[in-house]
């Protein structure tokens, strides 16, 4: 996808969640690929309509079920999760660059209820590949791509020129 493109995405997005309110809200970015677009998210948001909703980022490495599989990893890289406020009662929006199987969003969700109960969680991703095991759907979607599953997908954030998306195709399963 071109820069200008992704872009205009990101602009809809913005939008979209405006439209939706940012009263009660907590932005919770997935690391690592979550968290610039959180926290682009959190300054566009402000400066949009002059509110900036608190944000927090959030580590799920315990909580995937996929660390025996990744190739060559010894022994997971473990960050921190930075939720400044509580999340009981907050209205989530739930942040990550990429939706493919919908495991990563399944072991935030469970990251997330051992930090409280929020009132309501929404799912935004700037890009939609598919190909999804679970059943997760999102609430704000940038752009679907169609992909083969061995594919890649790299989100890039570049302060002069936005956001790039970039597919590495794979060796075909």
């Amino acid at each position: 996808m071109k820069h200008t493109d992704v872009e205009k995405k990101f602009v809809e997005l913005v939008d979209a969640v405006i439209e939706g309110g940012v009263g009660n809200l907590l932005i919770v970015g997935i690391r690592t690929g979550g968290e610039m677009l959180a926290k682009r998210l959190q300054e566009q948001l402000a400066k949009k309509t002059g509110k900036r909703p608190e944000i927090g980022m959030l580590d799920i490495t315990l909580y995937r079920d996929d660390l025996d599989l990744k190739d060559g990893l010894q022994q997971p890289e473990i960050r921190a999760t930075e939720v400044p406020v509580s999340i009981d009662g907050k209205r989530l929006l739930l942040v990550d660059d990429v939706l493919f199987t919908g495991r990563t969003v399944r072991a935030a969700l469970d990251a997330l209820c051992d930090l409280g109960r929020p009132a309501k969680i929404d799912l935004l991703v700037l890009i939609d590949r598919g190909y999804r095991e679970l059943p997760i759907c999102p609430d704000f979607v940038g752009a679907h791509l169609e992909t083969k599953r061995s594919d890649r997908v790299n989100v890039r954030f570049d302060d002069k020129r936005g956001w790039s998306v970039k597919i590495n195709h794979g060796n075909p399963q």
